[in-house]
């Protein structure tokens, strides 16, 4: 009896022989692994007895994993929308210009950066400090060309100085002022590289006939031996100073302080008013946005994700759209659709198979993100950033380990791929069909 043959000739016991090392390595790294851990999900804590969907349970129940798979419903949602929507524009838009291969390959280039490196880049950028943070850099400079920052924050009085809280964070002189005296305005509480650099030795103006004259100087003498109250030799001007005359409450007057803290007010409208130094003076300086707190942590931490795979969304997005027929293209330009409708109308769906790969890989790729998480959140926001890939690695090997839990998140996780991976699967079939 002749030996069987395959369609293609080929005996089974050999085309066996071939695949049976990559079975056996496909069954020793995924199969054997999944089905262990499938296994483990029902026991508990320690290995040794039944504790059947109590670790699932713990899933829908512990606050923390509640976190987590809210946080990768976000993600899951918001990442591979993002990213897919940029790369779309990038492709589009680079087709336009005749540098546009430069702008791909920069665009693309975050890809070749692992994602510890990117975390570390992303942890420095949102770093809070201005000097440090790129992020807060940027916002800090924004928000000062718009706002007027404070002049001497934290500076106050001291209890024996002429002046008293009048809330909301301002000072008030605790007695008028007249006409033919000098009002003494002495502050604390300036570092010395707050203080404005051209700022002079402070001096008790002379008086003036029809004004009210005083000094608001820094009461405090470097190395010591200057006296409270008393404009000594050393101590500098408080050079910006906001000075406001108030009577029943209503400014009548106002000024800003000299270089050597020197003021005058007009006597006409002062003459017997309060002297307040408004809130404004000594506002904290505004050091931007706390991205990596518990309420921005997440949507940080997306936005380095997306500058990693943007540029992975216009290289497949752009493939797509050189096999586009230019001339469905022009045919619509010429029965006069406008760019925009020749984008919405025409390029998009003849691109929407190339958009569903993208957009079901980086659904993909997001469900088991933990890398970024874990690199630029900090310990005090971890838990507000937690993923269920960085959950599975705590639950199983944290401090206070538990397989039985981190064997669970792990058979969701794979039930949440599943069905998405069966979805692209079955895409690309039709798709081969054509």
């Amino acid at each position: 009896m002749a030996s069987r043959h395959s369609v293609t000739g080929t005996r089974r016991a050999v085309a066996a022989g071939f695949l049976l090392p990559a079975l056996l390595l496909l069954g020793a790294l995924v199969v054997y692994p999944i089905g262990y851990s499938v296994q483990r999900s029902f026991f508990d804590k320690s290995g040794d007895s039944f504790a059947g969907l109590d670790n699932y349970i713990e899933l829908f129940t512990d606050d923390t994993i509640l976190t987590a798979v809210k946080n990768n419903a976000i993600w899951a949602v918001l990442a591979p929308t993002v990213a897919t929507a940029l790369g779309l524009i990038f492709a589009v838009l680079t087709e336009r210009v005749r540098w546009g291969t430069a702008f791909k390959l920069i665009v693309f280039m975050p890809m070749a950066i692992s994602m510890l490196a990117a975390g570390i880049i992303f942890r420095l950028v949102y770093e809070q400090d201005p000097d440090r943070g790129v992020a807060n850099a940027v916002w800090v400079g924004v928000h000062d060309t718009f706002a007027e920052s404070s002049v001497f924050p934290r500076a106050r009085p001291l209890p024996v100085h002429p002046l008293e809280a009048a809330g909301g964070g301002a000072y008030v002189t605790k007695s008028p002022v007249r006409t033919g005296e000098t009002a003494r305005l002495p502050l604390i509480g300036v570092a010395p590289a707050q203080m404005p650099k051209d700022a002079r030795p402070a001096h008790e103006p002379p008086l003036q006939e029809g004004r009210i004259t005083g000094v608001a100087w820094l009461d405090f003498t470097k190395g010591g031996g200057g006296k409270a109250n008393a404009v000594d030799p050393k101590e500098l001007g408080l050079k910006g100073l906001r000075v406001e005359a108030v009577k029943d409450g209503t400014v009548v007057a106002s000024t800003t302080v000299a270089a050597d803290g020197s003021f005058v007010l007009p006597a006409a409208e002062a003459d017997g008013a309060l002297l307040r130094l408004p809130a404004s003076n000594f506002r904290e300086q505004y050091n931007g946005v706390e991205w990596l707190g518990p309420s921005l942590v997440t949507p940080a931490v997306i936005g380095s994700y997306v500058w990693m795979w943007a540029g992975f969304a216009m290289v497949l997005i752009a493939a797509g759209l050189a096999s586009v027929p230019r001339e469905l293209l022009e045919a619509a330009r010429v029965d006069g659709a406008n760019e925009w409708q020749v984008f919405r109308r025409i390029t998009v769906p003849l691109l929407a198979p190339v958009l569903a790969v993208v957009l079901v890989t980086l659904v993909i790729n997001v469900l088991k993100v933990f890398d970024l998480v874990f690199i630029i959140a900090p310990g005090s926001a971890q838990d507000d950033a937690n993923v269920l890939a960085l959950q599975l690695y705590r639950s199983s090997f944290g401090t206070d380990a538990d397989l039985g839990v981190g064997s669970a998140i792990a058979v969701v996780l794979l039930l949440l791929v599943l069905p998405v991976m069966v979805f692209n699967i079955r895409r690309m079939r039709r798709e081969a069909r054509r």
